[in-house]
């Protein structure tokens, strides 16, 4: 699948842009999840977007990365979200690589920690991520703070 990456503070993104994030954020977590959330928490605006973006021009992956203090101590990386129509062609995978080497450019060698869905704490695992405290409920979601603890070359 031939995708094309972009990544921009939410300063500099279009309106068309934005609303093509919103809405494949909506699309996923607020229709296919049936979850009622409050996606608009103020965060947005300190944080990075990365996005994978088809040659037809749709939205196909997307991340925010947080800078440390504005979600947790730690950067951060959330709002993962990958379209129905990119899943199991491993744009996912390409998501999180990206999204960490944008973190070890940006920030340096410092920690990442996620609030993970627990169905996915086997994907987040294998870019390096722990379990940390008890699964807890968000947004009626099952949910596990998940730590890196650095950023290796």
């Amino acid at each position: 699948m031939n995708v094309q990456w972009q990544v921009k503070h939410f300063s500099e993104l279009t309106t068309a842009e934005l609303y093509a994030i919103v809405q494949l954020r909506l699309e996923v977590f607020s229709v296919e999840q049936n979850c009622a959330y409050q996606d608009a928490d103020g965060k947005d605006q300190a944080s990075f977007h990365l996005w994978a973006q088809a040659q037809d021009g749709s939205y196909l992956a997307y991340a925010r990365i947080l800078p440390a203090g504005v979600s947790y101590k730690e950067a951060s990386i959330g709002r993962v979200v990958t379209s129905r129509q990119a899943r199991s062609k491993g744009i996912g995978k390409q998501l999180m690589q990206r999204s960490l080497e944008f973190v070890k450019e940006k920030y340096g060698s410092v920690p990442v920690r996620i609030g993970a869905q627990c169905y996915l704490k086997k994907f987040y695992s294998g870019f390096g991520f722990s379990p940390e405290g008890a699964e807890y409920l968000e947004d009626n979601i099952p949910h596990i703070h998940m730590l890196r603890a650095s950023i290796n070359p």
